[in-house]
């Protein structure tokens, strides 16, 4: 019997480990860099160039660089490098040098570009290329490598180049306080608070313009440094300051009225440095019958609209998920990405890069947001999947970059009542089994949610707990991730939850109403009256590459698409929702359902859904 339960434990983890391991396919293409063995040899004929030497001097916070290179030696792998800060060869150097002589390269790149993208290149020995650079608190130079990636070689350095104001405020980021009344916003600046002190400004739209009352709430400040991450590269050659990260509460918010604000600082001789002015609209109380528009999607990632940093082909879709959403800002109220945000996998340079590539989202709606596994999962760090996916940063810059109202910031599980809504976010980078403390979490959050008033409840969570047809998780024959749905499948019956979304699969997915694995109907596009168990949704499509299905569709698979999309939740009322799953490369929908159900629907016992009754009069 011991021989039959070690086995079984064997196969248990090393399901797990494949399970954690396959979304990992892609190539974070900055660890492509053997930067540890760079050399730096200058060479006298090789020049790059880079202009305008002065970025935003208009307040821009995103600019584009020309930057001219050549040398007399030009190859097929010569490459163009970004650094920031611009001086990146003298200092103290974490990483080994081969012998005591050779100058040592200690910092990755922000990003890169080989030099060939130019045409003219590799014929006469020079070219050209245009950089989008972000304010990252710091100055950028422009580096031209040879040797390709395995053996770098520095040939030439361009001069520096620096924003008017590298410590500006920049890239807010909305999220939905503890309470529906409040409302934060976080945002990243070079000022430390015996600098500058943070604040926000902000008040009510006027019926006339304008705003009323404005008001100076002022901000907390974070940061970390190298120390606080868990492993390389995120410790050594991944490193970069993350500057100061501030959160500011905006309390007392009037429900669904329009807010303007903007982020600022008060210099220690009274000037104020502002940045761009914003507005967004309060959320509604709970159970506030109006229209409600919920995106819901995950995995997206970053990308470079200079064509840099793609050649592993690591998030081929974040940018059209990313616009197609911006370009739709008025049609939904908030959003929530559940997991993996900018697979920056110890790179910090890279969290910057999403800020700041999801901004015009997130300054305008709230952008709730899910701890992943590259995000959180290291080692021996107190997390239940014992891998590398995050880089080092064991959940530590998403735990400071973003807000969350979670009650241990550590702890990435959390409740928002968004009008009808009632959404349980799920930290699967933590054990969720029972006995546990976010056992317990889940099962207050689905059990005091009011149904006649918030009749639409939702569970969100990274990694997949309820069904996929992924092909990893089929050929394991579990269809979840290891140990997924057995504590949880009877909650979410008893609790009657109606949908329950995942991301880490890279695709889409819908199930029928399901309850231990069966389809407790036949319908497939309209749902009404009882509902006897949950559909699952993968929503892992906001991205990154994509991931395969089993070539044998399970009988509860309803709709798969391997395609860049999100999902949009539509509630008109208490009885009656739409869900739409929408392609990123045309916004339109290409799978849908409603429900319309009564109060009494909700409360209407199903199989383990209510307790023994009693007979006496």
């Amino acid at each position: 019997m011991a021989h039959v339960v070690v086995a079984a434990v064997l196969a248990m983890a090393a399901a797990a480990a494949m399970v954690s391991a396959s979304p990992a396919e892609g190539v974070q293409p900055l660890s492509k860099i053997a930067i540890h063995k760079a050399t730096v040899e200058l060479h006298g004929s090789a020049y790059v160039r880079a202009t305008p030497a002065l970025l935003g001097d208009q307040g821009e916070d995103t600019v584009w660089v020309t930057v001219k290179y050549g040398w007399e030696n030009p190859s097929s792998d010569d490459w163009i490098a970004v650094f920031s800060p611009a001086d990146f060869i003298s200092g103290s150097c974490p990483n080994p040098r081969r012998n005591a002589d050779e100058p040592g390269l200690c910092t990755a790149p922000i990003k890169y570009q080989y030099a060939n993208y130019s045409a003219n290149y590799r014929y006469w020995g020079k070219g050209t290329i245009r950089f989008q650079i972000i304010n990252q608190r710091s100055d950028f130079s422009f580096a031209l490598f040879t040797g390709g990636f395995e053996n770098p070689k520095l040939v030439a350095v361009s001069k520096p180049v620096a924003f008017k104001n590298p410590k500006a405020p920049v890239f807010p980021r909305l999220a939905q306080g503890k309470t529906h009344d409040e409302m934060t916003v976080t945002w990243t600046s070079g000022y430390d608070i015996d600098e500058a002190y943070p604040l926000v400004e902000w008040g009510m739209v006027a019926p006339g313009g304008g705003v009323r009352n404005p008001t100076r709430t002022p901000a907390g400040t974070l940061t970390f440094n190298r120390g606080s991450m868990c492993g390389e590269p995120a410790r050594t050659v991944g490193w970069r300051d993350p500057g100061f990260i501030h959160t500011a509460f905006m309390r007392d918010l009037w429900p669904n009225k329009e807010y303007t604000y903007k982020i600022g600082h008060e210099l220690s001789d009274g000037t104020m440095v502002w940045g761009k002015s914003y507005t967004f609209r309060a959320p509604p109380t709970p159970g506030q019958n109006s229209l409600q528009r919920i995106i819901i999607f995950g995995d997206m990632g970053k990308a470079e609209r200079d064509g840099s940093n793609e050649f592993a082909n690591y998030q081929p879709g974040s940018l059209n998920t990313t616009d197609t959403l911006v370009k739709d800002l008025d049609n939904y109220d908030i959003v929530f990405h559940i997991g993996d945000m900018p697979y920056a996998n110890g790179y910090l340079s890279q969290w910057d890069q999403f800020t700041a590539q999801v901004a015009p989202i997130s300054a305008r709606k709230p952008y709730m947001v899910a701890s992943g596994n590259h995000e959180r999962d290291w080692p021996n760090t107190g997390g239940f999947f014992d891998v590398k996916d995050s880089g080092g940063e064991c959940g530590v810059p998403a735990e400071t970059m973003y807000y969350y109202p979670a009650e241990n910031r550590a702890n990435f599980w959390y409740k928002v009542d968004y009008g009808m809504f009632r959404f349980c976010v799920v930290d699967t980078g933590h054990d969720w089994r029972e006995g546990t403390p976010q056992h317990k979490f889940i099962e207050e959050c689905l059990s005091t949610v009011d149904r006649k008033h918030q009749p639409w409840l939702i569970f969100a969570a990274h990694r997949v707990l309820g069904y996929s047809s992924n092909a990893w998780y089929a050929a394991e024959g579990s269809f979840e991730e290891p140990e997924g749905r057995e504590s949880l499948q009877k909650l979410w019956q008893r609790y009657r939850v109606d949908m329950a979304f995942f991301g880490h699969v890279h695709n889409y997915e819908r199930t029928c109403p399901l309850y231990q694995s069966q389809c407790v109907t036949g319908e497939r596009s309209h749902y009404s009256g009882t509902m006897s168990g949950t559909i699952f949704v993968v929503a892992g499509g906001g991205g990154s590459h994509l991931s395969s299905y089993t070539t044998a569709i399970p009988r509860w698979s309803v709709f798969r698409d391997q395609d860049y999309g999100f999902v949009k939740l539509t509630a008109f009322n208490h009885s009656s929702l739409l869900f739409e799953y929408k392609k990123s490369s045309d916004g339109n929908v290409y799978d849908s359902f409603t429900i319309d159900r009564d109060y009494r629907d909700v409360l209407s016992c199903v199989h383990d859904s209510c307790l023994p009754t009693t007979l006496a009069l």
